[in-house]
């Protein structure tokens, strides 16, 4: 994949496929809306008042990013990395459309840059059309963009959503359904292939659509899925360039796209590799025993305000 004219002379990062799995539902109180903002509101006031307000640079970006539940104003800006960045003037994708229906409300991470959102209406739509009966959408990004509490390290500047390997039901789903619904595991348990009883010509229709979106740089599948695709993809296989295995990922894809044309403070990431990545060597690194299996590593510690491109900043002091 070669990037366009237009994104040529933006400065690429030159980094490896990374992304987290998703984290367990959320367990968070149902508060109403207005309870909800209103403990936000202090939360966030507590953080950036006070004599000791300098210090708000080494406190952990995801809490301060995480206590704010509206989006700041002016003009949509994706702002530095899919893993150390922010987000102006985010917009929601709604909770509901004919073709897509968002989960896990409680969590407010429904918002993203607005070719997020028309990209979303347009995977849905295509998934339909080759036979997926509708989009479960997981998580997009926060209102002011930044690192989550929990779930992602990327996810931070609205070009990040999970969509579930679970077709939507033909009915509208309730709020507590929403919070308590699984995500239906797709893979073996012993990672090494899909479960027959339950993947479908329509599951790979599903990341086909959203792999073939112009916008879409990555679609994040298991290693397993990925194995599967190239075997069944067929001879009209362009789009599988765009499908990376990666850890995780055996419930949901992970569809990331690139950095609109003109957003100057957004760094993209390099272009995957040329190919459909089926080659032995291409997938012979993840069917390792320590990577099918990998022991837990020490946690990385929290990303602080400071680390964070110098806007970020600015954007989640908005009032």
């Amino acid at each position: 994949m070669r990037l366009t004219k237009a994104r040529r002379g933006r400065k690429l990062r030159r980094v490896p496929d990374r992304d987290s799995p998703s984290s367990s539902p959320s367990t968070s109180p149902g508060f109403g809306p207005a309870l909800r903002v209103a403990l936000a509101a202090l939360a966030l006031a507590a953080c950036l008042s006070g004599p000791r307000a300098g210090e708000i640079d080494q406190k952990p970006a995801r809490d301060l990013f995480g206590a704010v539940v509206t989006p700041s104003s002016g003009a949509p800006r994706p702002i530095g990395f899919f893993s150390k960045g922010c987000l102006a003037g985010a917009v929601s994708l709604p909770t509901d459309g004919s073709d897509w229906q968002v989960m896990r409300l409680s969590r407010n991470r429904n918002w993203g840059t607005p070719i997020l959102v028309k990209t979303i209406e347009h995977i849905a739509r295509d998934a339909r059309r080759a036979g997926w009966p509708g989009l479960l959408i997981g998580d997009m990004s926060q209102p002011r963009g930044g690192p989550m509490k929990t779930g992602h390290a990327s996810h931070q500047i609205g070009l990040d959503v999970d969509i579930w390997l679970t077709p939507m039901p033909s009915r509208t789903l309730s709020r507590g359904e929403r919070e308590e619904m699984a995500a239906v595991n797709v893979v073996t348990t012993d990672r090494l292939g899909v479960e027959r009883g339950i993947w479908t010509p329509a599951h790979m229709a599903l990341v086909k659509a959203a792999a073939s979106q112009p916008e879409t740089t990555r679609v994040f599948v298991n290693a397993a899925i990925k194995k599967e695709l190239c075997r069944t993809a067929g001879p009209d296989r362009p789009w599988m360039t765009k499908v990376r295995p990666y850890f995780g990922h055996d419930d949901h894809i992970h569809v990331r796209l690139a950095c609109p044309s003109g957003a100057g403070a957004c760094d993209e990431q390099e272009p995957p590799p040329d190919g459909d990545g089926c080659g032995e060597k291409d997938l012979a690194y993840w069917f390792q025993p320590g990577i099918l299996h990998p022991k837990p590593g020490k946690p990385r510690p929290p990303i602080t305000l400071d680390a964070l491109p110098e806007a970020c900043k600015g954007v989640l002091t908005e009032r």
